[in-house]
This record gives C-alpha cells, sequence and structure tokens, in this order.
C-alpha cells in the first residue's frame, strides 16, 4: 500500500512562483501553509493544549510573514523551507510562553479567580 501524501512539493513550488509575481499569495498556497502547519505541529508535545495552539499561531504567522524570502535560484524544495520557517516559528511561540531564566525553564502559569466576596485572587 502506497503512503498517501498530505503535500506536494511540485504544487507547493509552483503557487509560491504564482504567488511571487502577483506579488501576494495565492489561496491554494494559504491553504498549503495551514495544512503544513496541521501536520508538523502534530510532531511536537505540549503540557497545555493552549500552549500548542499558540505555538501553531506563530508558526504560521511566521510562514505568512516571511512566504516571500523562498528563493528558487538556491533551492526547489519550498516544502522543506516552509517546514523550517514554522518550526522556528513555534519555537519562538514556545520561548515567549515559558521565558529562559538561567539554564532552567520557568513553568508557571498564573490562574486568575474571583472568590465569594468577588475579590480578585491571582496564583502563580
Amino acid at each position: 500500500m502506497k503512503k498517501k501524501i498530505y503535500l506536494n512539493n511540485k504544487q507547493l513550488y509552483k503557487e509560491i512562483i504564482i504567488s511571487k509575481e502577483m506579488g501576494k499569495l495565492t489561496k491554494d498556497a494559504q491553504d498549503m501553509f495551514i495544512l503544513l502547519g496541521k501536520n508538523v505541529i502534530k510532531k511536537f508535545y505540549y503540557y497545555n493544549p493552549d500552549d500548542k495552539q499558540d505555538c501553531y499561531q506563530q508558526g504560521l504567522l511566521m510562514m505568512f510573514k516571511f512566504w516571500h524570502n523562498f528563493d528558487e535560484s538556491k533551492s526547489t524544495n519550498p516544502f522543506g523551507y516552509y517546514t523550517e520557517v514554522f518550526k522556528r516559528g513555534a519555537a519562538a511561540g514556545y520561548n515567549q510562553l515559558y521565558k529562559k531564566v538561567g539554564d532552567e525553564y520557568m513553568f508557571h502559569q498564573s490562574l486568575d479567580y474571583t472568590d465569594d466576596k468577588g475579590n480578585r485572587i491571582t496564583e502563580i
């Protein structure tokens, strides 16, 4: 049984070339970026599903922000290029969530809620 390919590199390359000529991403290229991001983010584990979503969004933001930086004269593999852009964006999102302190990461999340009297309580 042949493994199904979820994203065609040649088609992505074609859409990027068309997008560069137009000066904006085509709808198909946008859909391909979203599909790529959904599949790459599955490979990472996050303690909190909201953190996963934040990192996913940051990865997409980086792809959509820097899509025009792909240099077709150096490579015909936009899949590898944009996968790396997405992963670096997701890592940047993770680093924003968990700032480095020395050699250790601080894993804390503040919880805001109100008590019975309506007073705001914050726990870290």
